[in-house]
C-alpha cells in the first residue's frame, strides 16, 4: 500500500516515490509542473527560510523503453532517468497529456496500460493530467468511477468510455486512488492535492507559497465555453432552442415552449432530451447562466440586477444555481474573470500603442 502521511515523520521519514511518466508529443508542463511541485514539497520552503530541507517525495522520470521524448509545443526534448518497465512499484504515478490525437497515442503507448494496472493493484495513486486521464480509462481503471478531463474534449471521452462518471466541471477528481485533473495548469492542482492528502495541509500551503501557486481549485466550468447542445438535425427542437434563447428572460414553461413549436409537452420532453442531452428547463437554465457569466465579465452591475437581467427575481436562488453550475459564486466569478478582462484590455492597449 502507498505509505500514509502519518508514517512520514521526523528526519527518518519514509520518502514517498513519485514516477512522472514522459510521453512523446505532449505538453511539457503537464510533466514538469508535477516534478517541481513534488520535488519542492518539504524542501523549498524550508530552504527559503534558512532551514534544513526535509523532502517528502523522491521524484523519478520514466518513459516506455527509457527513450527520450519530445514536446513539439515547447520545442524541447526530455531524457528520462529510467525505463518504465524497470519500475516495479511506485507510490504515485503521474500520467501527463500526450497530444491531441489521443486515439493514436493510446495505441502508440499501449505498453503503459498494464503498468498502470499493476501500480494501482499494488496500492499506488495514479493521476492523469488533462487528457492523461485517457490512459486510466483505457486501462479499465475508471469504469464506474468519477473522473475529469479538459472540458473541450469531455464529450469525446464520454462517447469512448461511457461507463466512466465524467465530471468535466471539476478541476480535480479522486476515486479509489485514481485522480484526474482538467486542463494543463491543473497539473499543479492535482499535485498539490496529493501533497496535502499525503503530507498534510501545512506542507501543501508551504509548497504553494514557495512556488507562488494557489491551493488546488476544484471546478473548471467557469473557464469553459460549452455549446448548449451538440449538433443535431431535429428542426422542431432547433426552433425550440431558438425560442428559449430569445425569450430566456421570461418565465418560460415547458408547456409554453411546446405550444410554440406545436408539440405536446410530453413529445417535446422526449425529443428535446434525445437531441440536446437535456430537458428544456435545464437548457433554459444553461442559457441564463451563460448570459450571466458574460454580464459579470463585462459589467459592474449589482448581483441582484444581473439575476433579474437573466430571468431570476430571487438573487439567492440565482447565486445557488450559478455556483452549482460554475463552482464559483457570481462575485467570485466576476473577481476572477473581470480581472482577466482588464489585463487583456491593458495588453491590447500596450500592443496598439
Amino acid at each position: 500500500m502507498a505509505r500514509p502521511a502519518s508514517k512520514v515523520t521526523g528526519m527518518d521519514r519514509n520518502v514517498l516515490n513519485v514516477t512522472v511518466v514522459l510521453l512523446d508529443d505532449g505538453y511539457a508542463s503537464t510533466a514538469l509542473m508535477p516534478i517541481e511541485v513534488f520535488h519542492s514539497a518539504g524542501a523549498l520552503w524550508r530552504q527559503l527560510n534558512g532551514e534544513t530541507p526535509e523532502p517528502r517525495f523522491r521524484v523519478t522520470t520514466a518513459s516506455i523503453g527509457g527513450k527520450p521524448v519530445k514536446s513539439p509545443y515547447a520545442g524541447l526534448s526530455m531524457t528520462p532517468e529510467r525505463a518504465l518497465e524497470d519500475i516495479e512499484r511506485t507510490d504515485i504515478a503521474i500520467i501527463p497529456t500526450s497530444g491531441l490525437a489521443f486515439n493514436e497515442k493510446l495505441i502508440e503507448n499501449s505498453a503503459l496500460l498494464p503498468w498502470l494496472q499493476t501500480q494501482h493493484a499494488n496500492g499506488g495513486y495514479l493521476a492523469g493530467v488533462c487528457m492523461g486521464a485517457a490512459y486510466l480509462a483505457e486501462a479499465g481503471l475508471l469504469e464506474g468511477r468519477r473522473a475529469t478531463t479538459h472540458w473541450a474534449i469531455a464529450s469525446e471521452f464520454e462517447k469512448r468510455w461511457p461507463k466512466v462518471d465524467w465530471r468535466p466541471d471539476m478541476f480535480v477528481t479522486e476515486d479509489a486512488r485514481l485522480l484526474c485533473s482538467g486542463g494543463l495548469t491543473a497539473a499543479a492542482d492535482v499535485s498539490l492535492y496529493l501533497v496535502e492528502k499525503l503530507c498534510g495541509h501545512e506542507v501543501a500551503v508551504q509548497t504553494a507559497k514557495a512556488l507562488l501557486l494557489t491551493m488546488p481549485r476544484t471546478h473548471q466550468s467557469g473557464y469553459a465555453v460549452l455549446p448548449l447542445s451538440p449538433s443535431h438535425d431535429d428542426e422542431r427542437v432547433q426552433e425550440a432552442e431558438r425560442y428559449i434563447q430569445t425569450n430566456f428572460r421570461e418565465a418560460l414553461t415547458s408547456d409554453a415552449i411546446a405550444s410554440h413549436v406545436a408539440m405536446s409537452p410530453r413529445t417535446l420532453m422526449r425529443r428535446f432530451k434525445a437531441a440536446t442531452g437535456r430537458l428544456p428547463g435545464a437548457y433554459l437554465q444553461g442559457v441564463r447562466i451563460e448570459t450571466a457569466k458574460a454580464i459579470l465579465e463585462s459589467d459592474d452591475a449589482p448581483i441582484q440586477k444581473v439575476a433579474t437581467a437573466v430571468g431570476y427575481d430571487d438573487a439567492a436562488h440565482f447565486r445557488e444555481l450559478f455556483k452549482r453550475s460554475t463552482g464559483m459564486t457570481p462575485a467570485e466569478y466576476r473577481a476572477h474573470f473581470a480581472e482577466l478582462r482588464v489585463r487583456q484590455m491593458e495588453q491590447t492597449a500596450l500592443t496598439k500603442g
